[in-house]
């Protein structure tokens, strides 16, 4: 969970996905199987959704690098508000936090959830203990990741996407403003965001949290600001007053396990 200012904490949704493929003959049946379960979700996307805020996504993460560079993209590295530093391991589904303020580094296997952590430069064997660092750390990982690779979840399974025509950012800018609701998924399927989409170069640059789909006033409106390329996409770090820093497209894993 993330402290935004003072008083506003927040646990973003995010979506898992991957795939390992072993072997030629199982690689072969599970891309099959793959490409099936892919067109399964996209359907359920596609069907809860309006199909101007679907071409808009396309638009967002076309403009972002596209989707097959977003799915190519090994690790990301990057520092959460200068609080915890991130090397996610997209391709084998794997994440190390490390923690300065706790002296503390937690590996994570985001499928499983099973993993190790290390405080004060020993490894830590209380199942208990253990077990309750893992899901704090599976935590960060969801807030975190959403905050820095958002636009490219915009199709996620489970999001419903509706239009809800022009408006303008706060500062001005002229975009397209989409509504992100969800279903059964995520750690906090209840949360609804205004998302503002640049009608010129289709990146979004401002967006709107609810604590529930019914809400009518955001807890918070933030921009996304300064955009660069890292590897082959695009990634924003400036939320206004706070920012991801560090941000790294990586090739491997820089850690021997």
């Amino acid at each position: 969970m993330a402290k935004l200012t003072k008083n506003l904490r927040i646990v973003l949704p995010i979506l898992l996905a991957g795939v390992l493929l072993i072997g030629c003959e199982a690689r072969q049946e599970n891309n099959a199987q793959k490409n099936t379960v892919s067109t399964d979700k996209a359907n359920k996307v596609v069907q809860n959704s309006d199909p101007k805020a679907l071409a808009i996504a396309d638009s967002v993460i076309e403009a972002m690098g596209g989707a097959q560079a977003w799915e190519e993209t090994k690790v990301i590295r990057w520092n959460f508000f200068g609080r915890r530093t991130h090397t996610w391991d997209k391709e084998q589904g794997r994440d190390r936090i490390s923690i300065p303020g706790q002296n503390m580094e937690i590996t994570l296997d985001l499928k499983s959830k099973e993993g190790t952590v290390v405080k004060n430069g020993e490894p830590l064997t209380q199942p208990d203990s253990v077990q309750k660092y893992l899901e704090t750390g599976y935590s960060m990982w969801v807030n975190d990741s959403y905050w820095l690779v958002m636009p490219f979840k915009l199709k996620d399974p489970g999001v419903s996407l509706g239009y809800m025509g022009l408006d303008t950012t706060r500062v001005g800018t002229p975009a397209h403003k989409l509504k992100l609701t969800f279903g059964d998924v995520g750690m906090t399927p209840e949360n609804k965001y205004h998302v503002y989409v640049d009608t010129t170069d289709h990146l979004i640059k401002q967006w709107a949290y609810f604590s529930k789909a019914s809400d009518d006033t955001a807890r918070f409106v933030l921009p996304w600001k300064d955009y660069n390329r890292y590897g082959n996409i695009l990634l924003s770090g400036n939320r206004g007053s706070n920012t991801l820093s560090d941000i790294e497209v990586l090739e491997e894993w820089p850690y021997k396990q």
